[in-house]
């Protein structure tokens, strides 16, 4: 199996990141630097992690407004890893247009495969798929 790529390992550390700032509320520059230390020896794009993170945590009620209307229960009541990997995912759409909308909604789909219940990638996916026309109509 080919190691993941330093980007997808970043996705992964940033999932983990918001997950542990949705459940404690700490300071996300402090959990930003907390993983950081802790995933020295992994080869991951430290700087698109941190503008994962920090764009997740500074844009959190526009990411949240874009989910909401694509989910069946109140936002509170969705998983939080799931809560996590669909704001990471939301975020990037929006604000790292480099990325095709395609990479975006694979990566979050394996992050979801990899960290989630059994039949998560698939609402996930159902999120994505349906966000992905508000943030990147021409692609």
């Amino acid at each position: 199996m080919a190691k993941p790529s330093p980007r997808r390992k970043a996705r992964e550390i940033a999932v983990q990141a918001i997950y542990s700032w949705q459940l404690t509320g700490n300071d996300i520059g402090e959990i930003e630097s907390n993983f950081i230390a802790d995933n020295t020896k992994r080869r991951f794009e430290i700087d698109f992690f941190s503008k994962l993170v920090r764009g997740v945590a500074a844009n959190v009620s526009e990411l949240d407004d874009a989910i909401r209307p694509h989910v069946d229960r109140p936002l509170d009541e969705v998983d939080q890893v799931e809560k996590a990997i669909l704001r990471v995912g939301i975020y990037e759409l929006r604000d790292c247009k480099d990325v095709p909308y395609r990479v975006v909604i694979n990566e979050a789909i394996e992050l979801a495969k990899s960290f989630a219940a059994d039949d998560s990638h698939k609402f996930v996916n159902g999120v994505l798929d349906k966000v992905v026309t508000a943030f990147r109509p021409n692609e």
